[in-house]
């Protein structure tokens, strides 16, 4: 073996080993998306709250992302991934750690802000991180795997939070994940210049063109109306199972975290896909009607439990080929490189939007009217997610007969 073969393959190692960390750490952020669903019945009897004050524990996590995600890409360009991702970690695990000690509900929700900040930063900061790390030529098949790490963060929440004894057990487990995550990525994690060299000035103002144009912001609704209805079904599954299966918490926990997994499914058959040449907005749009008629049958009792919980694994699944396909589109949607982080910012606010909304709003229907109501909402999202991508397939044809147009 030559001495520059031994480099290279050092330097590949050394590449590989950094986005192992690095999806690494996106599991440890979204595992602080999944612990509220399976801590949801602990909460209620321990601070006496209802399925609305639970919808508001898991959706005040993201309403920071509603503001902040693009101003995070900003940042990032300007400063560097490497930093904005330990930052958003210490968030993470100094939020966990304070809301494992919160003694009522305001100082919970106001510990779950400090988690969403930091959840924000590696979400927008990771990705990036990813984009300068892999060749181009493995960008689709690295943003498919990096799709899979809400599901994934989100099935291990599930997984393991019924094997501790309360939900502020869960919360200081969540923390330690964290800094263990945080050592790991200030040791393997190096600072990567991006592609294009120093950050551009006036990035907001770039930014602002970037949110105004078509495709950015229609990839931006898209990644919202999916988080709506993936976060009104998976923030309360393991109740929902619970009601409709009579089965423990520990097995409601268990087919949650299975149907987590369908996702994680969905998102690598989106990566093959698409590097096998499929229609991006044609992936987006039966996805998105999948899941809708889906939910027609996980929300109404007509099917039975089982049958109900078949659906979930269907709806999880298809829905799964849709953040993978927009995380794939983003980088060449941003037009160049230092604006591929806050085209991720723009789909983090998509994202939180979601996020923020569908948990809320699913709480406080059924709080309200039953299990019933929620499917209303899904199935209009999921409608409105087929016109935005048949929007988005206009507009991709739009710019393709322009480009050859002679004159």
């Amino acid at each position: 073996m030559t001495i520059e073969t031994a480099v290279v393959q050092q330097s590949e190692a050394k590449r590989w080993a950094t986005v192992v960390v690095v999806i690494g750490c996106g599991i440890g952020a979204a595992l602080q998306v999944g612990k509220v669903p399976i801590a949801a019945s602990m909460l209620q009897q321990n601070l006496g709250i209802d399925l609305a004050a639970v919808g508001t524990v898991a959706g005040i996590f993201a309403v920071l992302g509603l503001i902040g995600s693009v101003p995070a890409g900003v940042v990032i360009a300007a400063v560097g991934a490497r930093r904005v991702l330990l930052c958003g970690l210490a968030a993470i695990a100094l939020g966990a750690a304070s809301g494992a000690l919160a003694p009522q509900l305001a100082v919970l929700l106001a510990s779950r802000l400090l988690e969403g900040l930091g959840f924000l930063l590696v979400m927008v900061a990771a990705p990036a991180l990813l984009d300068r790390v892999v060749d181009i030529s493995a960008r689709d098949v690295t943003m498919a795997v990096w799709s899979c790490v809400m599901p994934f963060g989100i099935a291990l929440a599930l997984l393991a939070g019924p094997m501790f004894g309360g939900w502020r057990a869960i919360w200081w487990a969540s923390a330690a994940f964290v800094a263990v995550l945080f050592v790991l990525a200030g040791v393997v994690v190096p600072e990567v210049a991006s592609r294009t060299g120093p950050a551009q000035v006036n990035l907001m103002q770039e930014a602002s063109r970037l949110a105004r144009r078509g495709t950015p912001a229609l990839l931006m609704v898209l990644f919202a109306l999916y988080s709506l209805m993936f976060f009104a079904l998976f923030s309360f599954l393991p109740i929902l199972l619970t009601e409709r299966l009579g089965v423990s918490s520990q097995g409601a926990g268990g087919l949650s975290a299975l149907a987590a997994v369908g996702n994680v499914v969905g998102n690598l058959a989106a990566g093959h896909l698409l590097a096998r040449g499929a229609s991006r907005t044609v992936l987006i749009a039966v996805a998105a009607l999948l899941m809708g008629a889906s939910a027609l049958g996980i929300f109404l009792p007509v099917l039975g439990g089982w049958g109900a919980f078949w659906l979930c694994l269907l709806f999880s699944a298809t829905g799964g080929l849709i953040p993978a396909t927009l995380l794939a589109t983003a980088p060449a949607a941003a037009g160049s490189a230092a604006m591929v982080p806050v085209m991720m910012g723009l789909l983090m606010t998509g994202s939180n939007f979601g996020q923020v909304t569908g948990p809320i709003a699913v709480g406080t229907v059924v709080s309200a009217w039953g299990w019933g109501a929620a499917s209303v909402m899904v199935v209009a999202a999921a409608i409105l997610a087929g016109l935005a991508a048949w929007m988005l397939a206009r507009g991709d044809h739009k710019r393709v007969s322009e480009a050859s147009d002679p004159a």
